[in-house]
């Protein structure tokens, strides 16, 4: 059965380590015959919460008018989220970050994903990723349901185009392979 795979590139830099492994498995993912689609998120308004209270208290989502209502709503229809981010301080970068927090007026909704995380970074130490997955899992961790499939690690990757060749290239493409 075909699955609706929803991929968050967070990545500042179109073709970026972490978008190439979103890349590798989204051809993964769609010659397994599932549906994708790759939302690049810094090609997106979105504001930052700003913790004003009116998706908690007036029940109407949120009061920001920008391109979150719309990925949103295919968060909420996926049946498999890959969030992918590069690695800053040991931590998600900014744009994933206000992603994550700007789910707070349906965050609810995303039930019972799959999820896979892929993350970039400098440092050559799968281990020293645990803090950013750490920041994934801590918003998983709010969802009905969520069930963790992979994470793929894009380690000793600095310049653009460092992750080519590696064998994080291959396993994002049979994570999404496998979806």
């Amino acid at each position: 059965m075909s699955k609706k795979v929803l991929i968050l590139s967070a990545s500042p830099r179109k073709g970026g380590n972490s978008d190439l492994l979103c890349d590798q498995f989204m051809r993964g993912a769609e010659e397994a015959g599932n549906q994708s689609e790759k939302i690049f998120v810094n090609d997106k308004m979105i504001s930052y919460c700003i913790g004003c209270g009116v998706c908690f208290n007036r029940g109407n989502g949120c009061s920001q008018k920008d391109d979150m209502d719309e990925i949103l709503e295919k968060m909420i229809a996926a049946d498999v989220i890959v969030m992918a981010t590069p690695v800053y301080f040991y931590t998600l970068n900014g744009q994933m970050k206000t992603l994550i927090d700007r789910t707070c007026a349906r965050y609810t909704e995303i039930s019972d994903k799959d999820f896979y995380f892929i993350v970039a970074a400098a440092v050559d130490s799968e281990p020293a990723m645990e803090r950013t997955l750490e920041g994934f899992r801590g918003f998983t961790s709010c969802l009905e349901g969520p069930n963790e499939k992979g994470v793929v690690y894009g380690t000793g990757a600095w310049n653009i185009g460092d992750i080519k060749g590696s064998k994080a290239m291959d396993q994002a493409y049979e994570m999404g392979k496998a979806v």
